[in-house]
């Protein structure tokens, strides 16, 4: 009897596509450079600022004005990010956090949470969105400009796919 062993199909390799990483001020001016502070100092990159798409009269916001400010992550420098910003979240997250396209999103209450970033007078405390998108090679058929295509729902990355992904790449415990 042969031993046959069972080869995984190289497309079906699950790896990190992006992060993004968001905080939403809600307000222009001094309080939209805080926040560029703090996503430079959790990322290593420059942010760039999100515009209000509407006025809003009583919260004082108009259309166009500066609210938030917002960093994209891709390639290898991800895995590093996302082990970071879990062990502010102690390497737990709720099921619910994880949708059934396989992204994964989370919130961080309090910057000063994350290794390595020092509480600053000047700076306050901000909280931030972390969103994570897990896919497969072949995804860019849906992002390239010529002849754009769909990805099958074969090829899709599955909720209970994201959640093992997570356990065993980053240690996450799933509650």
């Amino acid at each position: 009897m042969s031993q046959e062993s069972v080869q995984e199909n190289p497309m079906r390799a699950i790896r990190v596509g992006k992060i993004v990483v968001n905080i939403g001020l809600g307000k222009s001016g001094e309080a939209i450079e805080r926040g560029k502070r703090v996503l430079e100092q959790v990322t290593g990159q420059t942010p760039s600022q999100r515009r209000a798409k509407k006025s809003i009269r009583d919260f004082g916001i108009h259309k166009g004005e500066p609210i938030g400010v917002v960093v994209t992550t891709r390639g290898t420098a991800t895995a590093g990010l996302i082990k970071k910003l879990l062990v502010a979240r102690e390497n737990k997250l709720p099921e619910s956090s994880f949708d059934p396209k396989g992204s994964v999103s989370f919130g961080i209450k309090e910057h000063i949470e994350i290794p390595g970033i020092r509480y600053d007078p000047a700076i306050g405390i901000l909280g931030m969105n972390v969103s994570v998108l897990l896919e497969r090679p072949g995804y860019r058929v849906s992002r390239r400009t010529r002849r754009t295509s769909r990805v099958g729902k074969a090829h899709l990355v599955s909720k209970e796919e994201s959640m093992q992904y997570f356990r065993e790449h980053f240690g996450v415990t799933v509650i």
